[in-house]
């Protein structure tokens, strides 16, 4: 038995060591989270791709319970592109933490939708993280490395 639990223990440390936030160009995230202020409350769902060390782009949709101005059925989709700025190298951050600013631009039912966010993602192992944005369109929930 011990030396099954030292196994475990050794695979699962492994695969914490070989964690990373952000690898640059070709990094493909998955995150889906709750939203708790900005447009509403609600449930987001991003993908993000890496271009290089510093930038990555992506899309997004977040679907309100409740809309941002009057409740309209209408203001209750955002459906955005969302362009990030990645500063681990920068900040000599560790490779499992990543920090980001960036700007989210779309429509929200018949207007147009613009936020600005700084978020952050921490992964324990090689596909599986958290992650929390605050800003116009704050979210907090699970980041999924492709």
């Amino acid at each position: 038995m011990k030396k099954l639990v030292f196994m475990f223990m050794l695979v699962l440390g492994g695969a914490l060591v070989n964690a990373q936030a952000y690898t640059g160009k070709g990094d493909q995230k998955i995150q889906l989270g709750l939203s708790a202020w900005g447009y509403g409350t609600g449930v987001t769902g991003t993908y993000d791709y890496g271009l290089n060390k510093l930038i990555s782009v992506g899309g997004g949709l977040n679907a309100y319970f409740n809309g941002y101005k009057d409740d309209d059925k209408d203001n209750r989709v955002f459906i955005f592109g969302r362009l990030n700025f990645h500063l681990r190298e920068a900040l000599d951050l560790p490779e499992k933490l990543d920090i980001y600013p960036g700007v989210d631009v779309g429509v929200l039912g018949k207007d147009f939708g613009i936020g600005a966010h700084i978020g952050a993602r921490y992964f324990f192992t090689e596909k599986i993280g958290v992650f929390a944005e605050v800003g116009n369109n704050g979210s907090l929930g699970v980041s999924l490395n492709l």
